[in-house]
């Protein structure tokens, strides 16, 4: 199996691939490989359908790239870590910035949650997949995240499944070492859903709710505030490393 190529560019398509196999390229997809990477036909790129690994492919069309013909695969796929990232929404680019840290990090799934203090009244939904998209295909992941509808915070915890690992980080929660609240968890056998709130933080009847939660470790993210982007990262890593795939589970 050939080794990890970080310098070819990767094509997400919604096609099954497989090999000797044909598949036409929308007209973004067409404008960005022949008028911004100015490649022509039978050039090479990677391609991606988070179900089938990642595929060597070759560019077709005479006037302009319309096409791929599969050749080998390259990767074969994987999957993700069982976490879902729940999260207030923010406004445009930062809402974007923490949309593809998100990714980059390892989440499975991406939920927003509205809560009395959230920024952002409405959620673009479809900009966020096409940042899940963009972020899958600059940092050479193979799965694609799903991407749930905004949802209000009480009816998210009353639809979501108790076996499952909440982890509130809550800055008012009393400051200790992450790392050891964190292997002293419960297990997470049946997945995590990791929340960050709004940067006005939770309402006291929020914070009421969620510690009233089944199967919740409330974590603190240290002794300063962070603003929601950065807390995002900070928490993503903590989870990561000690219950998620960093560990190469």
């Amino acid at each position: 199996m050939p080794s990890h190529d970080f310098r070819a560019p990767r094509l997400f398509v919604d096609a099954p691939l497989d090999q000797d196999a044909r598949v036409p390229l929308d007209r973004d997809q067409s404008n960005y490989l022949g008028n911004v990477l100015r490649l022509a036909a039978g050039a090479e790129v990677l391609a991606f359908n988070g179900r089938d690994g990642e595929w060597q492919a070759a560019i077709e069309g005479r006037k302009r790239p319309d096409g791929l013909v599969i050749l080998q695969q390259t990767r074969r796929q994987d999957r993700l870590a069982d976490l879902t990232y729940v999260f207030a929404p923010l406004k445009h680019a930062r809402l974007d910035y923490m949309v593809q840290k998100a990714i980059e990090m390892g989440a499975a799934s991406l939920q927003p949650v509205l809560t009395r203090f959230t920024q952002a009244s409405r959620v673009n939904t479809e900009r966020m997949r096409a940042n899940v998209v963009e972020a899958a295909e600059q940092c050479g992941i193979l799965s694609i995240a799903g991407v749930a509808e905004p949802l209000a915070l009480d009816r998210f915890l009353s639809q979501r499944a108790t076996d499952r690992l909440l982890i509130f980080c809550d800055e008012a929660a009393e400051v200790q070492n992450p790392i050891q609240s964190l292997q002293d968890a419960r297990k997470a056998d049946q997945g995590i859903d990791m929340l960050i709130g709004p940067e006005g933080g939770f309402a006291e009847e929020e914070r009421a709710l969620l510690l009233r939660q089944p199967n919740i470790l409330r974590l603190a993210l240290g002794p300063r505030i962070m603003r929601a982007d950065t807390a995002a990262v900070a928490a993503l890593a903590l989870v990561q490393a000690v219950l998620g795939d960093w560990g190469g589970k």
